[in-house]
């Protein structure tokens, strides 16, 4: 059966959903989940959200699905063992740092893998099941025949998002908002720049990164068939009341076995924009996909409704069993709930019957009446004595009595001692100048100049060796070439891209560059080396160490961090870091080309999005695929300062080429030579000395 699995920002909208019919909610408590702009929860109210849910028989799931830093690695081992402590069910996880510290803390505790590390194809579920996950949270751009592959193939618990907002870009690959103003969505300060105006060469009043919210209301029953464990209601930003309406009309639906006209009537009351959207599970793409939230009229009645929902009585979720005994000796009642947990009440001493005696059917019906408590009556079992009567006071205290030790042991948290985790080993990197590595989108800008300046390592797209294979077969005599993978790859991609990976050895390739977990194994298996990209978010120490044991020769730190951060950070292998380039700030499985046009023309060139400011951000192919990639207007830039940057401890400093003609490319391997000055209107320190929040 599948699991509603509800958000809670705050303890209200934690009531407000397991009042309507969550089996699980998912939370944040503190500085480290990916909704900051939540309430969230304090320690102590984490213990408080637990024992609340538990007593109901509702699941909680932790969300630590952030990047951690060095500096902040104490107290997110702190927030480990406070969730173990207080019970929680689950830890969701982003960062590689953070899933080897809840194995090492509290290693009895489920982790869920979080839709912020990109899983999106059965290899990926699969290293999460090698990594120790027991649940991944797919990225909410699969169709129902990709989610459907998957469940079939793995024996990981498979969560799906099923209803609530789509973020245009692939969750765990957006820097926009960091980029912008500094606020990172993988540190769970997104601003949401994506729901903002822009046009296409000039500012405009379109919404092209606007994507109207998820809704999979009609496709439960097909979604349990596939084989999901879980659909996720998204909304920890959201008012109690949305949470209440969208869990209890997700709740109605499970129960009737589909929807009717009322049940979307409520979803669009309780949020939209501009209606729904099924595209990427039906797998139909495109502009109609997009909206935004327009200015309505508060309902103050269905407010009203929501509320009385969870603040107005309590629902009774938990199915309990009775067995009393009444005997001339006295009173006992027993009270089991599904866990086969007991607890048995003692009651007053039964008197002689003065008119009507007490039936074991009057007994069952007072002791049935729990109305007013999280508990449902099944089954009463009375053994009652002939001749006896015993108050209706008596048995309701009897009853109270029970239902309240009970209580006791249903919110009772198992006492486990949490374990501190091991010190990792720092590794302060290379002591000699960090080489150069320059990555090219095109096959023009691998200019005479820069095989000349002999590079450590030529990053180039796959698509582009593939279709070069003799040029790239006499290039490597003059440069190592390392091919780099997509960051999207879905399963029925992989097959051609297994083809591809076999060709690299014939050619003198034999590493390739990888930005996604789903893509090591197929490297692993034809014993090319992989080397890491930006894509996988490593950001403090312990990600590192997990990067080394995935057996990575080199892994590309995130643009995110600044430079003490990366000075200072563990490089157990050898480090990389981008020094210049248009940074990609998304990657879009809507074609944002496409959508402008109406037709596949994302091959032919570029276009840009203009902000209302009249920033510019290009948008390109990514690689062979109809997908986007936005990239930053300005260039990142740190080329006048590399003598700095050797103090670091790299491996190597890398040149990104997207947009540059093969004079432009020319220009920068000059200034890289000479150290040119920064063009601050050209150009960007990106977040290498602001850092992000």
């Amino acid at each position: 059966m599948l699991e509603l699995l509800a958000p809670a920002g705050s303890m209200e909208a934690l009531r407000a959903a397991v009042q309507n019919g969550a089996d699980a909610v998912y939370l944040g408590c503190g500085a480290f989940n990916a909704r900051q702009g939540a309430k969230n929860f304090t320690p102590q109210l984490l213990e408080e959200a637990v024992k609340y849910c538990h007593v109901r028989g509702v699941a909680v799931h932790l969300a630590l699905n952030t990047l951690v830093s060095d500096r902040e690695i104490r107290a997110v081992c702190e927030l480990i063992e406070q969730g173990a402590k207080a019970g929680v069910d689950a830890f969701i996880v982003q960062d590689l740092g953070v899933l080897e510290l809840c194995h090492q803390i509290a290693p009895w505790v489920p982790i869920h893998g979080s839709t912020q590390l990109t899983v999106h194809n059965l290899p990926g579920v699969q290293l999460c099941a090698t990594l120790g996950m027991r649940r991944v949270v797919l990225s909410r751009e699969l169709s129902r025949e990709e989610i459907g592959f998957i469940c079939r193939n793995t024996p990981l618990e498979i969560e799906v998002f099923a209803h609530g907002a789509l973020c245009m870009c692939y969750s765990g690959q957006c820097y926009l908002s960091a980029a912008i103003g500094g606020r990172s969505g993988n540190r769970g300060r997104c601003a949401q720049p994506c729901r903002q105006s822009y046009g296409f060469g000039h500012a405009d009043n379109r919404y092209p990164l606007s994507l109207k919210d998820n809704c999979l209301i009609p496709y439960l029953k097909e979604l349990e068939q596939l084989g999901v464990t879980s659909i996720k209601l998204e909304g920890r930003m959201k008012r109690p009341e949305y949470v209440a309406s969208v869990t209890k009309t997700y709740r109605q639906a499970m129960e009737q076995g589909g929807v009717t006209r009322p049940m979307l009537q409520e979803l669009t009351a309780a949020f939209n924009r501009q209606g729904f959207t099924d595209g990427y599970y039906t797998g139909l793409l495109g502009p109609h996909m997009f909206g935004i939230r327009e200015d309505v009229p508060e309902d103050k009645q269905w407010l009203e409704r929501a509320r009385q929902s969870y603040e107005s009585m309590e629902r009774s979720l938990v199915p309990v069993r009775f067995t009393v005994q009444v005997n001339p000796a006295g009173s006992s009642l027993t009270v089991t709930d599904p866990q086969e947990r007991s607890f048995t009440a003692q009651g007053s001493r039964p008197e002689p019957a003065r008119s009507r005696e007490l039936t074991a059917q009057d007994l069952a019906a007072r002791l049935a009446k729990t109305g007013g408590t999280p508990y449902r009556c099944v089954n009463v079992r009375a053994e009652v004595a002939p001749g006896l009567m015993l108050s209706a006071a008596a048995i309701n205290a009897m009853r109270r009595d029970a239902l309240n030790g009970l209580t006791v042991l249903r919110a009772r948290r198992e006492n486990r001692r949490t374990i501190r985790p091991a010190k990792t080993q720092v590794v302060r990197g290379r002591r000699i100048p960090p080489g150069l590595t320059v990555q090219v989108t095109s096959l023009e800008q691998i200019t005479r100049r820069m095989l000349q300046m002999r590079p450590t390592r030529l990053y180039v797209p796959m698509h582009l060796v593939i279709q070069e294979q003799e040029r790239f077969k006499a290039l490597t005599d003059q440069v190592r070439v390392t091919a780099v993978l997509p960051r999207i790859v879905h399963d029925a991609e992989l097959t051609d891209l297994g083809i591809q990976l076999l060709l690299l050895p014939r050619l003198g390739i034999q590493e390739v560059l990888v930005g996604n977990l789903g893509l090591l194994a197929a490297v692993r298996e034809l014993g090319l080396d992989a080397r890491g990209d930006f894509g996988l978010n490593l950001f403090n120490s312990h990600a590192m160490h997990t990067a080394r044991d995935l057996e990575l020769r080199s892994a590309t730190l995130s643009f995110e961090m600044s430079l003490p951060q990366i000075r200072d950070i563990s490089k157990p292998l050898d480090t990389e870091m981008l020094v210049y380039g248009r940074m990609p700030l998304m990657v879009t499985e809507n074609c944002i080309i496409k959508n402008k046009t109406g037709g596949c023309t994302c091959r032919q060139g570029t276009v840009k999005l203009v902000d209302r400011t009249g920033a510019e951000f290009p948008v390109i192919r990514d690689g062979n695929a109809c997908r986007s990639v936005l990239l930053n207007g300005k260039k990142l830039y740190m080329l006048d300062r590399l003598s700095e940057l050797q103090q670091l401890g790299l491996w190597a400093t890398r040149l990104y080429f997207t947009t540059e003609s093969p004079q432009e490319v020319d220009r920068i391997l000059d200034a890289y030579r000479n150290q040119r000055p920064f063009d601050p209107g050209a150009c960007t320190r990106g977040l290498y000395f602001r850092g992000v929040e």
